[in-house]
């Protein structure tokens, strides 16, 4: 024994304990080996120094090996040697934890080189301890690590997870709970992405599956799992380390809530976040006016995640990224710039969001066409810059350059005039007077059609019901007999106006309306339609110019054509016929008025169509050229072609409807229809009713040449 200077308590003890041990041939308890050992003054001499041999009940009854007997752990004791051996065999953890190994890969080449010098067993309790072992189960799995990593562990004590533990909470996660699987590199050359992987794994252990963490976490489920779909998630399971994991984002040891101002992951350092893979866009971004906002502490600037998302982050040509150009005006730009609030807070002009929507640009974005401008087309994407700052995009002096990525040929007329333009009078006063008038005339036009039609659909219908009922006399009886009124070739001309006319409309509007219910139904046929949309309205605009140059030629050069523009010609008379109309439709007058070849109701219409074939014809053909039309009458000379071709469809349309479908459909005495533009003949009672000077010019001709009745001719009525 080489027990140095024992007190006599002491030496009583070991006497009397020899005494027992060898009654007992050998056989050992706690209580026994503590009889000696529950002294705080029992020593030892090693290397020289004094060497406590004492144990603290209070310490042993708490550790996991509360119920072991000491020679469970101490063994090689028996009788020969009371109380027992000079030199103890050292303890083998590994004799009951033989697994022990494989769960602390973590510490892989420590252990290795432990095991290689045969003190692997030693090992274990530069960690755990002696008697003071701690169950990992008991949470206190940073006290044992800090021995060798105190600067970690001070770190991770500050952390959301550290506070988490401390407190307690359910599910706080400690060193070995994530440690014990193999996330941190042990080596050069070792699979990062592999190591990424698992380091996720790990983490969506508690984030996703773990009902404790998810229970105290303010996101969704989905929001979690969304990163293995998105492009960093996506671009890690397909091998490539360089991709941002939970851990380059979120960070390990020191990770905080996203609402701390020194998380990673706190708005003000998302920038320098996604820098250390995004350089080159971090310092475009870090220039532009968003991110000198951030800088300056306007937290409602957006940053990166703002944009592009958080877990969700898609390619951008994603169809489903918010930052696709299809989505990028709608869904990144709009919220922000078309926002009351910010509007107020800092004086974003809403009013850009809402001039972009009504440009062709806007509506053929949200129709759905595949290449047209959106906000970053023009703006730039990161490098973001206001108009007044000479390296911006949309600075007046690199307004031409920006226009002729789309616009091949922009030159400085492409600058003339506003951008983001509205028909306000205090945007654009030109524009406000244009269409304003033309507000104003289609409200007295289309109003007064509607008034002239309703008194004489009124009229007609109560004369109608009262020759039925026998209280007014019946026209006289006429023959059957047919008349030509539009020949072959006319109804050619007339078909091709009436097909290019509500084919321009259908397609004009459904630009102008693209949310409409019927456009959208249509949209919903194919990603193409918008596209499809374009090509048809252009197509029909050509068959209408060449059906308005061939019916010129006809007039001109044609025998019944000059006949026709002769008696389409507008005289004194139109204006007094209309007017005797008026008083009869109105009871003034009981004596309805007879009308010629054409009447005012046809050449209005007539002259109607000429003015809107040369208006429409010229502002599309601008519009369709725009590059070089632009170059010449500027950007302000095309919105004032496309602000009077908008407005003079809706006058052409709605004269259509109102004046042209009631007088050939609606009209009581020609419904269900009149046949002429189908068949190219009027009956006699039509012509009696609505043509009676030229069915009186027709039999008196007639009669002074003794042409019989029955016999046709090309230019004279037929049966």
């Amino acid at each position: 024994m080489t027990y140095l200077t024992p007190s006599l308590r002491s030496l009583f003890r070991i006497l009397s304990l020899t005494i027992v041990l060898a009654a007992a041939a050998g056989a050992q308890t706690k209580d026994e080996c503590l009889a000696c050992h529950n002294d705080n003054s029992l020593t030892m001499e090693r290397a020289g120094k004094d060497v406590s041999l004492f144990v603290n009940p209070a310490i042993l009854n708490r550790s996991p090996h509360a119920r072991q007997n000491c020679i469970a752990c101490h063994t090689g004791f028996d009788a020969e040697n009371v109380p027992h051996k000079e030199k103890i065999t050292p303890v083998r953890c590994s004799s009951c934890h033989a697994n022990a190994e494989m769960k602390h890969q973590f510490h892989a080449a420590q252990l290795r080189a432990e095991k290689k010098r045969g003190a692997l067993d030693q090992a274990c309790k530069k960690c755990h301890g002696t008697h003071n072992v701690v169950a990992p189960s008991a949470g206190k799995g940073a006290g044992s690590c800090e021995t060798c990593h105190t600067d970690v562990v001070g770190i991770f004590s500050q952390s959301a997870h550290g506070k988490a533990l401390a407190s307690g909470q359910p599910g706080a996660p400690k060193c070995t709970g994530c440690h014990s699987h193999d996330i941190t590199y042990p080596a050069a050359g070792a699979d990062t992405a592999a190591v990424k992987r698992a380091q996720e794994r790990v983490c969506l252990s508690c984030h996703l599956d773990n009902p404790d963490v998810r229970a105290r976490m303010t996101t969704a489920k989905n929001f979690v799992r969304a990163y293995d779909m998105s492009v960093h998630g996506a671009a890690l399971q397909r091998g490539n380390g360089r991709a941002a994991s939970c851990v380059d984002c979120h960070g390990s040891h020191a990770m905080q809530p996203g609402f701390k101002s020194e998380s990673s992951t706190n708005k003000t350092h998302i920038p320098e976040l996604c820098g250390k893979c995004h350089q080159a866009i971090s310092k475009e971004y870090t220039a532009s006016s968003h991110g000198i906002a951030l800088r300056e502490g306007v937290k409602d600037a957006p940053s990166c995640t703002d944009c592009h998302g958080e877990h969700s982050i898609l390619r951008p040509d994603d169809p489903s990224a918010a930052v696709n150009e299809k989505n990028v005006s709608a869904r990144i730009c709009t919220p922000c710039h078309s926002s009351v609030r910010l509007s107020e807070k800092y004086g974003i002009s809403t009013g850009k969001v809402a001039s972009y929507n009504a440009s062709f640009h806007g509506l053929a974005q949200r129709g759905g066409q595949k290449e047209v401008a959106n906000c970053a087309s023009c703006h730039s994407v990161h490098n973001i810059r206001p108009s007044s700052d000479p390296a911006s995009t949309v600075n007046k002096a690199n307004l031409a350059t920006t226009c002729g990525k789309c616009h091949p040929g922009a030159n400085e007329a492409f600058t003339v005039g506003k951008i983001h333009v509205t028909e306000s009078e205090t945007d654009e006063p030109l524009l406000y007077w244009i269409s304003t008038i033309y507000l104003i005339m289609i409200f007295v036009i289309i109003g007064g059609m509607l008034v002239h039609n309703i008194a004489d659909f009124r009229r007609k219908a109560i004369h109608k019901l009262k020759v039925r009922r026998g209280a007014a006399q019946a026209p006289h009886h006429v023959s059957h007999r047919l008349y030509v009124r539009m020949t072959g070739n006319e109804r050619l001309q007339h078909v091709s106006l009436l097909v290019s006319f509500f084919v321009l409309v259908f397609t004009g509007f459904m630009l102008r309306f693209p949310d409409a219910w019927w456009v959208v139904l249509i949209r919903g046929l194919s990603d193409s339609v918008f596209d499809a949309r374009s090509v048809i309205h252009r197509v029909a605009g050509a068959v209408m110019i060449a059906a308005s140059v061939y019916h010129v030629g006809y007039l001109a050069f044609t025998k019944r054509g000059r006949q026709l523009f002769m008696d389409l010609l507008p005289r004194l008379s139109d204006a007094t016929d209309a007017i005797a109309v008026l008083k009869y439709n109105f009871g003034f007058s009981k004596v309805k008025p007879k009308f010629d070849r054409f009447s005012y109701i046809e050449k209005s219409e007539y002259w109607a169509l000429v003015w809107g074939n040369i208006v429409m014809g010229a502002t599309g053909f601008i519009m369709w050229f725009d590059n070089y039309f632009m170059g010449i009458l500027t950007k302000l000379g095309w919105d004032i072609a496309r602000t009077v071709h908008y407005y003079e469809a809706w006058l052409a349309f709605l004269a259509i409807l109102v004046w042209h479908i009631y007088f050939v459909i609606f009209n009581p005495d020609a419904y269900p229809m009149n046949l002429a533009w189908l068949k190219g003949t009027l009956s006699e009672e039509e012509m009696a009713d609505e043509h009676a000077l030229e069915l009186e010019r027709i039999k008196a001709a007639e009669e002074s040449v003794s042409i019989a009745p029955d016999v046709p001719r090309d230019d004279a009525p037929t049966m």
